[in-house]
């Protein structure tokens, strides 16, 4: 039985910009408003933004906690916290749980409109400015502190955390891309950019009826993974050139990729842009060709509650059926944050995570 201990101080990183990098910190937990409900980590890996922001190729408001890509432990419920989660199951403490990347009301036009990710009033875990008024929302610390209109899922208790930590930004986001394509059943799929994102692409296409799922990516070794997690064909770019597919989920955000895209679609074909949210110059787009093709083009930046649940019940049916395992480079504690992220940088893994235990 989970026993919660409620202490009243919290350690966490704080990082301040690319120069300065992380110092550890602790201080007091917050008192629970209303809705809120206090969450103990348990495990965060570091997604390709967070290695971004590392090294000044984004730049967030700090002092800020990084980290979005996160399982905890419910610690305490705050004034009328919800009781259910996001597929209707109660919420306790103990409970293993996820959470959304974002809060935001859901009676917000943009919200209704099925894009909560969007809303005016928006919070992003792991994007946040550390405040007197506004702390612990990132999952480089022992703890979070879920906001009012967070989408939370609680989790069979069986899934590893390192696999489970993945569900609320690279799996969610996967599942958003492919709610944007449509039917996926008897289509030729191409995936663009063989990181977590591309090969998550390629598990879920293939649990969905994809017929070819083709894998392209310029580093061999990513590529023959890909096809343990579904892939049928593995190109490199260069040798691309002749495919043609009914769909393309574009991961890499290279502006090459983006614009070859386009010609390796069928008539009639859909291009899900996903990888492109760091700056860079404009893609060159013939729109002739692109109209004469009836080619359609979509932009997706994380996801809504929809994709948040169909990531959840994917990873729960399918981890056992894929080594996502061998993607993560564990083995580091929050004390040695500056060291995950060196070896992030470095070594180029699929993910690295951070044990909370």
């Amino acid at each position: 039985t989970f026993k919660p201990y409620i202490k009243s101080v919290s350690k966490f990183a704080s990082f301040i910009n690319s120069t300065q990098k992380f110092s550890i910190k602790s201080d007091p937990l917050p008192s629970l408003k209303e809705g809120e409900i206090l969450v103990k980590n348990l495990c965060t890996s570091l997604c390709r933004s967070d290695i971004h922001t590392y090294q000044g190729k984004r730049v967030e408001k700090s002092p800020t906690i990084l980290g979005h890509e996160i399982v905890g432990v419910i610690e305490q419920l705050g004034p009328n916290a919800p009781v259910k989660d996001v597929r209707g199951n109660d919420l306790k403490i103990g409970d293993k749980v996820t959470w959304a990347i974002f809060a935001s009301s859901p009676e917000d036009d943009l919200s209704k409109a099925g894009i909560p990710q969007k809303a005016k009033d928006l919070f992003k875990y792991g994007h946040e400015q550390i405040t007197d008024h506004s702390h612990f929302h990132g999952g480089l610390s022992a703890n979070t502190v879920l906001r009012k209109n967070t989408p939370i899922a609680m989790l069979n208790n069986d899934l590893p955390n390192e696999i489970a930590s993945l569900i609320n930004c690279s799996v969610a986001t996967v599942a958003g891309a492919i709610r944007l394509a449509g039917e996926l059943k008897g289509k030729t799929v191409l995936v663009y950019g063989a990181g977590m994102l591309g090969i998550i692409a390629c598990a879920m296409a293939s649990k969905m009826g994809a017929t070819n799922i083709i894998a392209i990516d310029e580093n061999e070794q990513r590529l023959e993974i890909s096809k343990k997690f579904g892939a049928t064909q593995a190109l490199t770019p260069n040798a691309a050139s002749e495919v043609k597919v009914d769909i393309v989920l574009e991961f890499s955000g290279a502006i090459s990729a983006m614009e070859s895209s386009i010609h390796l679609l069928h008539i009639g074909g859909a291009a899900i842009w996903v990888g492109a949210v760091f700056a860079q110059p404009a893609v060159q787009i013939n729109a002739e060709y692109l109209i004469r093709n009836l080619i359609t083009i979509k932009g997706l930046h994380n996801y809504n509650n929809e994709d948040f649940i169909n990531a959840v019940n994917f990873m729960e049916l399918n981890y056992g059926n894929f080594d996502f395992e061998q993607l993560i480079k564990k083995g580091f504690v929050l004390d040695q944050v500056d060291a995950a992220f060196e070896y992030a940088v470095t070594h180029n893994p699929f993910r690295v995570s951070i044990d909370l235990t």
